[in-house]
Parts: C-alpha cells; structure tokens; sequence
C-alpha cells in the first residue's frame, strides 16, 4: 500500500503538538476556529481524498492510517479525529501506541464487534453544487465504518493510550450508548457528553477544548 502525501493546515506554539483528524466530506479547514484556542501547535491534515490532498481512488480506513504514519514523525503527538477521523485515529494508536500521547476521539463511530455491518438507512445523495472532496470516497468509507471489527475492539481492549471520548449526546447521529461501549472497554479511556449533535469542535469548540489541550 503506497501512503500518499497529505496536505495539512498548521498553527505554531510551544509543547506537544496537536494532530487534528477530519471526518467524511470534510477538510482540514474544519479545525480552523478550535485550533485557534489552543495553545500548542496544531496540524490538521487533509485525508486522502480530501481538500488539498491526492484522490487516488483508493478510499479504506487502513490507507487512510498508512498516509498519517507517513505524515507523522518521531516525536510523540496528541491525537484528535473526528467522526470517520476518529475511527482512523484510533487504528492510528492502535499501530504506533509510542508516538500518540494522548487521544481524543469525538463521536467517533464504534464498530460491531460481530455480525452484520450496521444499516446504512439514509446514505447521503451527492450534492449539486462543487464539493471539495472526492465523492468515490462516500461509499466505501461509510460501508467501512459500519463492518463489524472484532480486530478493533480486542485492540482497544489494549490499548495503554490515555483516551477522552466526545459524544454530542442525544441529537447526535451516533448512539451514545455505543461510545459507552467501547470506553468502558478500555484500559485507560474517559467519556464526556457534549450534547450539540455531531460538530462538537464547531457548535461548542470551547467545551471540548478539555484540559489535555493546555498541558
């Protein structure tokens, strides 16, 4: 698997730096209003596919885990995804658990640990107008992020990584029962309800802007 090189939007300051994951359909600029509060460096990278990034047309969560390897680099970092970021983050720990510090998952998707993927009720149609990302990634990525992984979770099971899990509580797309889940499953994982939905860095950048942002 060939990793590609993947554009990024960044913010200086002092301390460990702070790599910032974007969801489907999503960029980098995403991150923009949070990382200003936060007063460490900030790297929010465009996944495959997305913003400013190639669109090989190749779209699975393990590629989407090999460009951020690649775009890492040795020192430790705390790591931040979003939705379908969130999932590639913790896969991301899961591979390299030296070099993510800390992780932050916010409404993260928890895959079945067994049996059928989870129904996909209301797949989104493409939009009319221009979009900023490649519409070839929909598909597969939303199929990907609904297959069971028992893999996953006997990894998380695991993992020694200090993690917080973001919910946006009852209006979100995702059941927060399942978040519970898999925090309860882990060694070292916390869980905080946010309750504005989906876009917990964007309605409520300061809530989730938790203590691991200022250390």
């Amino acid at each position: 698997m060939t990793a590609v090189e993947l554009g990024r939007r960044t913010t200086s300051g002092s301390g460990v730096p702070v790599v910032l994951l974007h969801g489907l359909g999503d960029t980098a600029s995403t991150w923009a209003a949070f990382a200003a509060l936060v007063d460490r460096p900030t790297v929010a990278f465009d996944l495959r596919g997305h913003g400013t990034s190639p669109r090989p047309g190749e779209y699975t969560v393990d590629s989407m885990v090999a460009d951020v390897l690649a775009a890492l680099g040795d020192e430790p970092v705390d790591l931040v995804g979003h939705s379908m970021g969130g999932h590639v983050a913790s896969q991301v720990a899961l591979r390299v658990p030296d070099r993510v510090r800390r992780l932050v998952l916010e409404e993260a998707p928890v895959p079945p640990r067994s049996g059928r993927p989870r129904p996909d009720p209301d797949p989104p149609a493409r939009p009319t107008g221009p979009i900023d990302f490649d519409w070839a990634a929909v598909g597969p990525m939303r199929r990907a992020l609904r297959a069971p992984n028992p893999l996953w979770w006997q990894g998380i099971e695991r993992l020694p990584t200090p993690t917080l899990w973001l919910s946006g509580g009852p209006s979100s797309q995702l059941d927060p029962a399942r978040v519970a889940d898999a925090t309860a499953a882990m060694p070292d994982a916390t869980m905080r309800v946010i309750p504005v939905g989906h876009l917990i860095h964007t309605d409520a950048p300061g809530p989730s802007r938790t203590s691991w942002c200022r250390s």
